[in-house]
């Protein structure tokens, strides 16, 4: 190891922006995870305690409320597990490529699968963002049409 130049590494930092860059975008996006799981749970709480207080005719649709909301709960958990996950899986790629230089070895291949794999976690991440949104709004809807006097929906889907 006393024979490596300090500016030897420079092209070993370069390298290792792009796990780091990785980590920063994930990082907002498990902001915004959490801040939506801490909604669904707050707006959880509220239905239960409507649901407790609730005349019986009105129980079945807080029963069905309730039910989407912990399937969202079960999405977001996954998001951001997955989400952690990919960030993990970022900070391993940067310790790998300075062990990579430092012992002169290659791992190519490690670093390679490394980086799929946290590419792989945060799709899987974003996908069950998505479903979450899609969710929601399929609550939302049923909200809506439940509050119309005609049981229909103001928008056209």
């Amino acid at each position: 190891m006393s024979d490596v130049i300090p500016s030897s590494f420079l092209p070993v930092i370069q390298l290792a922006v792009t796990p780091v860059i990785l980590l920063s975008g994930v990082g907002a996006l498990m902001i915004t995870l959490t801040n939506r799981m801490g909604r669904i749970v707050d707006r959880t709480r509220k239905m239960a305690e409507q649901l407790r207080g609730a005349p019986e005719e009105e129980r079945v649709h807080f029963d069905g409320q309730l039910a989407i909301m912990w399937r969202r709960a079960k999405l977001i958990r996954l998001a951001v597990t997955l989400a952690g996950l990919s960030m993990l899986l970022s900070c391993v790629l940067v310790m790998v490529i300075f062990v990579d230089a430092s012992v002169h070895r290659e791992f190519g291949l490690e670093m390679v699968v490394i980086f799929a794999a946290s590419i792989s976690c945060l799709i899987a991440s974003l996908m069950a963002f998505l479903r979450d949104i899609w969710m929601s709004l399929w609550a939302l809807r049923i909200e809506v049409q439940r509050a119309r006097p005609d049981g229909k929906s103001a928008a056209p889907w």
